[in-house]
């Protein structure tokens, strides 16, 4: 069995979250077992080990997670993006598209340097706004965006189509609800 596989037969759904008719992926199963975290990490990270990753950007909260721990196997620097007010120095804020309304995030404005070298990550991509706000922010500090990657992609939602000019590394997708 893949890789890909044993994280899918780790990761749990739990029908009916936060709402009615909502099948929620729940990774704290997989955050919970060693081997099937180890093997996340490893999998998100091994597509950029020769990419000269500087930085890695990490979408509050999930993103915290395997950002972190990509940031420590790629031996670089993590950069959190976090919602409004969140952050203590001047910010860059980035406004996207929900469902129903809008959503902000942020980063610090001192974060990236011109040119360097920029991994995002993110537990999830469903509609694409949070990532696409995420590579707004990196582009307009200056950062060379090397890559994307996710743990889990629902392909169902077409977020991947408003990212089109990335270079976009999913470990587990899900084709339907």
């Amino acid at each position: 069995m893949s890789k890909t596989m044993d994280l899918k037969d780790i990761i749990r759904k739990v029908p009916d979250f936060p709402k009615k008719g909502i099948m929620f992926i729940d990774i704290t199963t997989l955050l919970a077992d060693a081997a099937g975290l180890a093997a996340a990490v490893e999998a998100m990270s091994e597509p950029f080990l020769d990419k000269k990753v500087e930085l890695v950007v990490g979408a509050e909260s999930r993103g915290f997670i395997f950002g972190t721990a990509i940031a420590r196997q790629l031996n670089c620097g993590f950069v959190p993006v976090r919602k409004p007010g969140k952050l203590p120095a001047r910010t860059l804020s980035q406004e996207y598209s929900l469902e129903y309304g809008t959503d902000t995030l942020e980063i610090h404005a001192d974060a990236i340097r011109p040119g360097q070298n920029v991994l995002i990550v993110d537990d999830l991509l469903a509609t694409g706004g949070t990532m696409q706000a995420c590579c707004k922010m990196v582009e307009i500090l200056g950062g060379n965006i090397v890559g994307i990657s996710l743990l889990i992609e629902l392909t169902f939602l077409n977020g991947r189509d408003k990212l089109s000019e990335y270079n976009i590394h999913s470990v587990v997708t899900y084709d339907s609800e």
